[in-house]
């Protein structure tokens, strides 16, 4: 018995363990290559040479890694500060009032089954003959044409099941619709919507294609911009690597504080 119990800690604890080191140990071996210089980087076997931050020093002033930077805070931030409430209305709809029944909840599911290749075409034809093209507002229509449709399905949930029953029981007491959506619907599913406003600034934060053919020079967005290391001489290991720390660094720094809201607010959603 007492062997058993030993297994059965070892087994899950060793399960997690190489999940954990799966998941680290690139992130760790970017880091090295960012901190070494660009000779030590090509090495095989790799070696471990002093550490410098010039990498990143140089991606900032040889190359407009602030300005690629900025237009992705940008863009990921408008698409979803104007992405969120209009999901939000269209979930308050689906759940309240069956709006459109299960067809429009399914049509509206069904856009996300769509390759994004399929839309980004008619995207560009439509945002040429409008003179969106390479400008940060065109941009965020884009990528809320791939968030809204998932925002709206993931919402549902929070607007369902002991949320409409308190709404229900504050109409009686007298609030009227509006009074009971603002003082108890929405601060009952905050930590949905925010949960919701974080997938949807790390699904833009990440999106590459829209970007790479909807944006230009001056509006590419981090990942467009770390396929520029990439030059006719092959790839520039040690710089794609500190501009990758970099443009992973916002993220890992957001979640820490949005754990709470993130787990509170999927786990809500799950058992709805």
């Amino acid at each position: 018995m007492r062997g058993r119990g030993v297994l059965s800690w070892l087994v899950p604890h060793g399960v997690l363990i190489v999940f954990s080191a799966s998941i680290l140990l690139p992130l760790l071996w970017l880091l090295r290559v960012a901190l070494t210089d660009k000779l030590t980087a090509y090495k095989i076997p790799p070696e471990w040479g002093q550490a410098s931050l010039d990498n990143f020093i140089e991606i900032f002033t040889g190359y407009p890694f602030f300005n690629y930077f900025l237009n992705s805070v940008t863009v990921a931030l408008g698409a979803t500060i104007i992405a969120l409430p209009m999901a939000a209305s269209i979930a308050y709809a689906f759940a309240r009032y069956n709006t459109g029944g299960l067809p429009l909840r399914l049509f509206v599911l069904s856009s996300q089954m769509l390759p994004p290749v399929i839309l980004v075409l008619p995207l560009f034809t439509l945002f040429l003959k409008a003179s969106l093209l390479n400008t940060l507002p065109g941009l965020i229509i884009a990528h809320m044409t791939i968030s809204l449709p998932f925002l709206a399905w993931l919402l549902v949930a929070f607007f369902e099941g002991d949320v409409a029953i308190l709404e229900q029981a504050a109409r009686i007491d007298g609030a009227s619709r509006f009074q009971a959506f603002l003082r108890i619907t929405l601060p009952v599913a905050a930590p949905g919507i925010l949960a919701a406003g974080l997938l949807s600034f790390i699904l833009s934060w990440n999106e590459f294609l829209f970007a790479l053919i909807i944006s230009g020079p001056s509006t590419n967005t981090l990942p467009v911009g770390l396929s520029s290391f990439q030059t006719h001489r092959g790839v520039d290991i040690a710089l794609l690597s500190a501009a990758t720390i970099c443009a992973i660094l916002p993220v890992f720094i957001l979640l820490p504080f949005m754990r709470r809201y993130l787990i509170k607010g999927l786990s809500l959603g799950a058992l709805k």
